[in-house]
């Protein structure tokens, strides 16, 4: 290279840093593909609602490590290390000549690049990187073990009067709704259950939930054969809320993401999608005809949403700044009537009409129709009993809870109770005679509706005396 020439200088410059990028390309190539963070995202979101222990089509298990790899099906390995032309997952989830790819079965089949991400990661030997502190083998033959009590987050009574249902770690334990026997658990994958539902005739179970800031889930339970059905991931954290349409064909929930969703309840595909909160969506509920979708959040409204047409439509609550104190968390629909029973970090239960009746003013709350005296700290769960005439609120402050019953045409108190620790959970039996009530503490408290006289104290997960 001669000095000064500046076309030379420019051809060694160009050079080396050619070189360095196909060293840098070259390093980057390397890098072994990660199970836990690459393969195993796709597994949950495409290929988990089929494949896990509580429903494990074809007696394949995509949810677990050990399982994966350990994994047969009419004599062919899942996954055979090195070798993803022999490996089951890879060729069913490539094209086979014009044809579409088998799995995820109806479904949107794999992006390019998620089929190359596993074919490399079986290329490279199939390796486990999981840290040992997210390893999990829980599962339905290797249920929940308690020591203490877990908090219960949420609790609901069946239709048809046979069954209360309560959240646990891993699981919803299915009780004889007078408490007197644990009849069911059903095990899935979400580490953590925030809300559940009854189907409107009892006979399945709606669960949401997930992994804390890795994955949402919503699952959906035949209540009868205690089999998942359903089980649709959605979003990176936890998901609340669930509630169903009265025609039991759609599923509502809310999510940390600041969105509302619903999905369809025979096959988890997902019919209904809005972003129009702030914050975060905390509970739902469908109006009388399931036209209308409404949802509260932590930004302090609650809006109504057009089903059909996904569209947000009005904010029920008024918007005028200081107006609401504090976040919404609960709500409920009146079963003959499109009100709407609200509670949240002020702690006054209140009843809104859910359809305004006059224009829109700054500073109105014209939809409000009642409030209820105000408990202390924040109400986390509010209901109507079956035949509309009472409300039940369960609130928590500073470790110390409260229940408390009114009549809902008058806002009288009918009586209340003081827990140790707060309530984050109450319901009505669907007789309208019993109330239970739950929370920090974990057992469930089962309450004469019409005096508020505990009845039954129940510890509802099976404990395990420590060694």
């Amino acid at each position: 290279m001669k000095a000064g020439n500046p076309l030379s200088l420019c051809t060694f410059f160009l050079s080396a840093l050619c070189c360095f990028g196909v060293s840098s390309g070259e390093e980057a190539a390397v890098k072994p593909a990660s199970y836990y963070n690459a393969v195993r995202p796709i597994l949950v979101k495409s290929c988990q609602g089929c494949h896990q222990p509580a429903k494990a089509a074809a007696k394949i298990v995509l949810v677990d490590y050990r399982q994966l790899v350990d994994g047969v099906h009419d004599d062919e390995k899942v996954i055979v290390p090195g070798k993803p032309e022999e490996s089951l997952l890879y060729k069913e989830i490539i094209p086979r000549g014009d044809k579409a790819p088998s799995m995820p079965k109806k479904a949107e089949p794999l992006s390019a690049s998620e089929v190359g991400v596993i074919k490399r990661w079986i290329l490279e030997g199939a390796k486990d990187d999981t840290p040992e502190n997210a390893k999990d083998d829980v599962n339905p033959a290797n249920p929940p073990k308690y020591q203490s009590l877990p908090v219960v987050t949420d609790l609901d009574f069946s239709s048809d009067g046979k069954y209360l249902a309560v959240s646990g770690y891993h699981e919803v334990l299915l009780h004889k709704a007078d408490g007197s026997a644990l009849e069911a658990r059903l095990v899935g994958v979400s580490q953590r259950i925030q809300s559940l539902s009854f189907s409107p005739d009892g006979k399945r179970l709606a669960v949401a939930g997930g992994l804390p800031a890795r994955r949402g889930e919503v699952q959906i339970w035949d209540v009868e054969s205690r089999k998942l059905k359903v089980s649709a991931p959605s979003t990176f954290d936890t998901l609340y809320g669930v509630k169903w349409s009265h025609d039991a064909k759609l599923v509502s929930f809310g999510a940390a993401d600041n969105t509302l969703r619903a999905i369809d309840s025979k096959t988890g595909a997902q019919v209904f999608f809005n972003g129009a909160h702030n914050y975060w969506v905390l509970d739902t509920v469908f109006s009388k005809d399931s036209s209308h979708l409404i949802s509260v959040s932590r930004d302090r409204s609650m809006k109504l949403m057009k089903v059909d047409a996904q569209q947000f439509i009005d904010n029920i609550t008024s918007i005028t700044p200081g107006a609401l104190k504090g976040g919404l968390i609960a709500i409920d629909r009146h079963p003959a009537k499109d009100e709407l029973l609200i509670g949240g970090a002020d702690g006054t239960p209140k009843i809104y009409r859910m359809f305004r009746q006059k224009a829109r003013k700054i500073g109105d709350d014209f939809n409000l129709i009642r409030k209820f005296a105000t408990l202390p700290g924040r109400i986390f769960s509010a209901e109507y009993s079956a035949d509309g005439s009472r409300v039940v609120a369960g609130s928590s402050k500073e470790g110390e809870g409260m229940v408390r019953v009114y009549e809902e045409g008058n806002a009288k108190q009918l009586w209340e109770l003081k827990v140790s620790g707060g309530v984050f959970t109450c319901a009505f039996s669907h007789d309208g005679k019993t109330v239970a009530a739950a929370g920090f503490l974990g057992k469930v408290l089962l309450l004469d509706a019409a005096t508020g006289k505990i009845l039954k104290e129940m510890i509802p997960v099976p404990l395990e005396t420590a060694d």
